[in-house]
């Protein structure tokens, strides 16, 4: 059986805990994790041409990876903050962006890659402070994936949920399981399992966890979660 691994990571705009913006250090975390399909939020910067946090040829000379063209604006990396990082071998065969509800803008995105014989699906989100929203976007997403063909599925992001089991996270356990990753925030005091990486019945899980490294406690206010398994 082949094995994929999947990762998640608010990079806050590539700002690190020391206020400094280091997109190298965000690329350096990224190494450590050596995922196959990564699901980055604030990737882009907040204002203006919202260009991208981790700048196109830093991306291309200092990481195994390549972005999912989502060609949403010409300087930006993702929808709303949202990107999808795949290795750069991998075969992208579609990909989208979901208009969630909101009182701020959000969004989610989709992905449809191949590595070697194994296809993955992926959505990538980062829903709202308000756990009213945060449900009716959990609900848009569901409903997203369930208008498409069954295929091996992974949704990850940061929930923004602080509860344990209620809110969104109780809308989508009705339909996909939850891999127990662990705390992501705060970085340097991990408290709350904000970030979170959900799958469908035919993946089977195999292992997941918080990277907890000097570089990641670092490059952002939240540690990168990942899941490795097997189709």
């Amino acid at each position: 059986m082949k094995s994929l691994r999947v990762a998640s990571y608010n990079i806050r705009k590539a700002i690190g805990t020391d206020r400094r913006r280091s997109p190298e250090r965000v690329l350096e975390v990224l190494g450590e994790l050596d995922a196959d399909v990564i699901a980055l939020q604030e990737a882009d910067r907040r204002f203006g041409v919202r260009s991208a946090a981790i700048p196109p040829w830093l991306l291309e000379s200092m990481s195994q990876y390549k972005p999912v063209p989502l060609n949403v604006h010409v300087d930006s990396m993702g929808w709303h903050g949202n990107a999808i990082l795949v290795r750069k071998e991998a075969d992208i065969r579609t990909h989208d962006v979901l208009h969630l509800p909101c009182l701020e803008p959000r969004g989610a995105t989709m992905a449809e890659v191949e590595l070697g014989k194994a296809k993955l699906r992926v959505f990538g989100m980062h829903l709202d402070l308000s756990g009213l929203w945060r449900r009716k976007q959990a609900a848009a997403v569901i409903h997203a994936a369930a208008q498409r063909d069954a295929m091996p599925t992974v949704l990850m992001g940061d929930l923004n949920e602080w509860s344990a089991n209620r809110g969104c996270l109780a809308d989508f356990a009705r339909h996909y399981s939850f891999a127990p990753c662990g705390r992501s925030f705060h970085a340097r005091r991990p408290v709350a399992h904000l970030d979170r990486i959900m799958h469908c019945g035919q993946l089977k899980l195999v292992d997941s966890g918080v990277h907890d490294s000097a570089a990641s406690r670092k490059a952002s206010d939240h540690l990168p979660i990942w899941a490795e398994f097997r189709l």
